[in-house]
């Protein structure tokens, strides 16, 4: 079919260099482009010698003339861009250069202000509309999946979604007393942010952590599970019609908890620069480098995901409540990948959104979310690709 261009060498990118070697027919050549490429070449050696031909390269992607020479040398048909959230506009400007489309899994936040909206990357829609390119943002799975979810109820189960609680929960455990199980400077930036919540056509902040519930989940059991901003908020409610609220709950242990309360209590998760014994130095971004790699997690991680949507709204003039969920393993994504479940279930969808692309199910020009293309292909690709569905029209709701 053709030819996808991967930047990052994390355990994301390192999920869906597998699953892109696992679609060959699709992914008939990938070159993976890290700053650092000693592990893009740990990646295409744990994977060379199948159908999928593997090249790697050294980028720095906040360099956008080095960047758009490397995609202008390597022709791919998309670019799969599974770096830092940081460095998002620098890669869609390098694609515009290039005449390339582009695919991320995260929207952008600025490094000096913690801070993440879609309005930076909505700005480019009519730049990648007239150089007749596509810019698909969020497939991962919260955002990514989460879209698709909402697309697939809209089509198939109402005719008006009034109320999305979208439920994140991990219920692994990697036996650390404080880690992270994904980038740990965005991970902290995220959980340490003031809440908000999309209601009556407006936002409704809160303070970090300040709401609170309880919900059984399948396979996992009873978790708290608190209200954060999310990305997806802002996107679903401008394309799902009908929106009355949307909600975001992540699942938290006790023990993270009180951690990171202890960690801000000391100032270890501010973005504001300090001076260290003559050098100035961020102090989430030295926090970064002592605790533990995410991508190490994956052999110490028991348990599982489960990741969804509760949906509340019409059909046929009668009330109706419905759930899309997936369940994943951890020690099932080891076995397979080896990677944890936090990044199979990101990178399987971002995987599946470059097919999406290249295979033109998902292709026209300018920039869009997820949930505005027709969801049943991708639906039936996580079927495929490792990220089964189910569902219920009979769940537990959230207060």
């Amino acid at each position: 079919m053709g030819k996808a261009m991967i930047i990052g060498a994390g355990g994301v990118a390192s999920v869906a260099v597998h699953k892109c070697c696992q679609n060959p027919e699709v992914f008939e050549e990938i070159l993976i482009a890290s700053r650092t490429k000693s592990k893009c070449d740990a990646l295409k050696a744990k994977l060379d010698g199948g159908k999928t031909k593997i090249e790697t390269a050294a980028v720095d992607a906040d360099n956008v003339p080095e960047l758009t020479a490397l995609i202008r040398e390597f022709k791919p048909d998309v670019v799969l861009n599974l770096a830092l959230p940081y460095q998002d506009l620098h890669v869609m400007d390098a694609c515009l250069a290039a005449g390339v489309h582009y695919v991320d899994t995260a929207n952008y936040e600025p490094e000096d202000t913690a801070k993440f909206e879609y309005s930076w990357q909505w700005a480019y829609a009519d730049r990648f509309r007239e150089a007749g390119l596509t810019a698909l943002l969020g497939s991962g799975f919260d955002p990514g999946v989460t879209g698709v979810f909402s697309a697939y109820a809209m089509k198939h189960e109402f005719d008006e979604i009034n109320y999305i609680d979208i439920l994140d929960c991990n219920g692994g455990d990697h036996g650390y007393p404080f880690a992270t199980n994904f980038n740990p400077e965005i991970n902290i930036r995220e959980v340490s942010a003031k809440g908000s919540y999309w209601e009556n056509g407006a936002w409704v902040e809160t303070e970090p952590m300040e709401i609170k519930r309880v919900y059984d989940f399948a396979e996992v059991g009873q978790k708290d599970m608190y209200l954060l901003h999310h990305e997806e908020l802002e996107s679903l409610a401008k394309n799902i019609k009908g929106i009355k609220r949307i909600r975001f709950f992540m699942t938290f242990g006790e023990s993270y908890l009180t951690h990171l309360r202890c960690l801000e209590n000391v100032g270890m998760t501010s973005i504001e620069p300090i001076d260290f014994e003559g050098h100035k130095i961020i102090p989430l971004q030295f926090l970064k480098a002592v605790l533990p790699d995410p991508a190490s997690l994956g052999p110490r991680t028991k348990g599982k995901t489960n990741i969804g949507c509760i949906f509340r709204g019409k059909k046929d003039g009668k009330e109706k409540n419905y759930y899309l969920y997936n369940v994943c393993d951890h020690e099932a994504c080891y076995a397979e990948v080896g990677s944890q479940a936090v990044a199979y279930t990101t990178g399987v969808p971002a995987m599946i959104g470059a097919m999406m692309v290249m295979t033109g199910k998902w292709r026209r020009p300018g920039v869009f979310n997820v949930e505005e293309f027709d969801p049943d292909p991708f639906m039936d690709a996580l079927n495929v690709w490792g990220l089964p569905w189910q569902e219920s029209h009979s769940p537990a709701l959230v207060d």
